[in-house]
């Protein structure tokens, strides 16, 4: 560990000797992290029994997700590490204020750049690391210049702004209103190339390419597959996440996530990046070794473990 506090494993032939130094065959990774996930909708134990040692919670009832954060960075505890960004910011009767699995409470109305400004500071105040805000269609949208304004006082409160884009002219009201991340990767149109070169010079996306269909084919994640190659083309940056809770999704290292990622042109090693973070705390241990062939590479990263703090190896 070093002295910040992230956990940085080195090759064994450059470890320091001594007695703190803990030495294991396999591959040692920055812990793997879910960058979209509902909390309240999984077992939090389950998926971090599952390799996913960090995840980031888009969307819960503030206290409740505050609590679970604060007990993830508990030892022991069990469960992985949580960034969250408290509730869903809605425009009044906005999505998902009209699903059944959104629980009360799990959103907050906004009206105007006042409302805007005061939702971000107590999310700050909540220990919010990210601010979530709703673009969708079919139903009641923010207007432009509070969405805007929710952006703004993110920036403010040194937040990212991520954004639910949904249906037509989303994507683009999310750029125009400086988005940091876009929650989902977008399927619902091709993205214009002009718009998606633009999106790449700025925006991170999240992937959950296999929300669509579940493994079966989808007109939907083919929509979702080609934006996303051709926004890796441009040069953007992307997020492994599955937005676990929403279906059959595997409580864990989701395999069809990495192998669709793969299929839109990332390679081993650029999976491994959209699935960590430079400053992590965790750690994630694969014992049998960890192949970077294509072909081996999903399956032999489906078998990492969260390593837990004082593990001893040879146990």
């Amino acid at each position: 560990m070093a002295p910040d506090g992230a956990i940085r494993p080195v090759p064994a032939e450059i470890a320091p000797a001594g007695a703190d130094t803990r030495r294991f065959p396999g591959t040692l990774l920055p812990g793997l992290v879910d960058a979209h996930v509902h909390s309240a909708l999984v077992d939090l134990g389950t998926v971090r029994a599952g390799g996913i040692a960090e995840v980031w919670d888009l969307g819960g009832v503030p206290s409740e997700v505050a609590g679970l954060a604060e007990r993830g960075r508990q030892a022991g505890a069990g469960l992985p590490r949580i960034r969250f960004a408290g509730p869903f910011l809605i425009a009044p009767g906005g999505y998902p204020s009209d699903r059944s699995w959104a629980a009360a409470g799990s959103w907050r109305e906004i009206s105007t750049a006042a409302d805007a400004g005061a939702a971000v500071a107590d999310l700050a105040t909540g220990g919010a690391s990210l601010v979530k805000v709703t673009a969708h269609t079919g139903g009641p949208q923010l207007a432009r210049p509070v969405l805007e304004a929710l952006v703004t006082a993110a920036h403010a409160a040194g937040l990212p702004a991520v954004v639910h884009a949904e249906g037509a002219g989303t994507v683009e009201a999310a750029y125009t209103a400086g988005a940091d991340i876009l929650a989902h990767t977008p399927w619902t149109e091709r993205i214009d190339d002009t718009l998606l070169r633009a999106c790449a010079q700025r925006m991170r996306w999240i992937s959950t390419l296999d929300i669509h269909g579940w493994g079966d084919p989808d007109p939907a994640r083919q929509v979702a597959v080609d934006n996303l190659r051709r926004f890796i083309g441009y040069g953007g940056v992307v997020r492994y996440g599955t937005d676990l809770g929403n279906g059959p999704l595997p409580a864990g290292i989701n395999i069809r996530e990495i192998r669709l990622l793969e299929s839109a042109g990332l390679t081993p090693d650029a999976v491994l990046t959209a699935m960590t973070e430079k400053d992590s705390t965790t750690m994630s241990w694969i014992s049998g070794g960890l192949d970077l062939t294509p072909e081996r590479f999903a399956d032999t990263l489906a078998t990492a473990r969260v390593l837990d703090t004082g593990a001893d190896p040879r146990s």
